[in-house]
């Protein structure tokens, strides 16, 4: 195990099935999105190939592998060194036959894959407009928090070119991001059809926006119920222990 790991990196407990991730001592580590996203999404139909937008350390298709019944994952990431970290975990899980992470821009999918060829899409993209609020000097953790090479609009883009008539895209984001976002998928033909609020608990107001989406539907969009990360003493909501398997 660890020639798998470098010295600026550890290895942490996702807390699901014995699952596991490399991660940068001093990068940007994942958050609670990618987790409550892979339970959003776990309605992937079976037998699925799967697209993972930005998949950085490869959290999102390394759960996605376990929660649902897909055939294969490939996550896509920008940056050359994650992608490898993300390799290492797909090994270190033994996850070799499920998912397959490529180092490349999301933007130049169209020069390995065909069009309309995937069933579904997830995706955790950067939620900050490229000069949005403060500027880590971190190079990592700014490529990972704010929009650089590929901005919403390609990320959407790109989904309604990769998926199949009917297919779906996956997504988490920030409220603030939410008219952009419908805007987006309605003028490149994926239809909003579910979303979830996601708040830290019930005084406060939303943190994350999950959505669905789905390629060249009928419009009808349903408004789930909401999601609690805290109650009212500060431990995690049965929700959120039953997303992380623990009741």
């Amino acid at each position: 195990m660890e020639e798998l790991i470098e010295v600026n990196e550890r290895i942490d407990d996702l807390e699901y099935k014995n699952l596991k991730i490399i991660q940068k001592k001093n990068g940007f580590c994942f958050g609670i999105d990618s987790v409550l996203l892979s339970d959003f999404a776990k309605d992937i139909r079976n037998n699925s190939n799967v697209l993972d937008l930005g998949t950085g350390t490869g959290i999102l298709s390394i759960l996605l592998s376990a929660k649902t019944k897909l055939t294969r994952i490939y996550g896509i990431e920008l940056q050359k060194d994650i992608a490898d970290m993300a390799k290492r975990s797909v090994i270190l899980n033994k996850l070799q036959d499920k998912i397959e992470v490529i180092n490349i821009d999301v933007n130049n999918l169209e020069n390995i894959f065909e069009l309309n060829s995937f069933d579904s899409i997830v995706t955790n993209p950067p939620y900050k407009n490229k000069n949005a609020g403060k500027i880590n000097d971190n190079e990592y953790k700014y490529i990972s928090r704010h929009e650089t090479t590929a901005n919403l609009s390609d990320f959407i883009k790109v989904s309604f070119k990769m998926l199949k008539d009917k297919g779906s895209l996956y997504m988490v984001h920030r409220p603030e991001r939410l008219i952009d976002i419908i805007y987006e998928l309605r003028n490149n033909k994926l239809e909003p059809k579910n979303i979830k609020f996601v708040y830290s608990n019930k005084y406060k107001e939303p943190k994350l926006v999950l959505i669905k989406a789905v390629k060249n539907a009928n419009k009808f969009l349903k408004v789930e119920k909401p999601l609690f990360v805290y109650d009212e003493n500060g431990n995690y909501t049965e929700d959120i222990l039953r997303i992380y398997n623990k009741i």
